[in-house]
């Protein structure tokens, strides 16, 4: 019989992803945002709406683990809002570089790696979190 806990460590895994992917995000882009001149420089072309929109994001994300660690039904959709909000702001990055405006490329594999992280998270509490409610009802 399998341990409890072994059956969990998916769901753990991403709880804790999405905490610490959240508050590294917070922290990432309110050093740039809010950290001077310096930050800014160092932060090169950056996109300030894909910035603010990571910023921000940041704070859902940290929402999102947490719920998910507590098993809950909401954080699914929320981790689905987030892994879309990302592709959508995503495109919208992809049209300011078609239109020629400034960008750095650390930015087009940062967006990547959001994108892949919450679509896995939002699978994986929704194949867990979603399954149990629906067996038991």
């Amino acid at each position: 019989m399998k341990n409890l806990s072994n059956r969990n460590w998916p769901m753990k895994t991403a709880a804790g992803v999405a905490i610490v992917f959240g508050v590294l995000t917070i922290l990432s882009g309110g050093r740039v945002l809010f950290g001077g001149e310096a930050a800014q420089a160092a932060a090169g072309n950056a996109v300030y709406f894909v910035l603010w929109f990571n910023f921000l994001s940041g704070f859902v994300y940290v929402l999102a683990g947490v719920g998910i660690a507590m098993l809950r039904r909401w954080a699914v959709w929320i981790a689905i809002t987030i892994a879309v909000s990302i592709a959508a702001v995503f495109a919208l990055f992809g049209l300011h570089i078609y239109g020629g405006g400034a960008f750095e490329m650390r930015t087009v594999g940062a967006m990547t790696l959001r994108l892949i992280v919450w679509v896995a998270i939002a699978i994986i509490a929704g194949r867990t979190i979603l399954a149990k409610q629906h067996i038991a009802e």
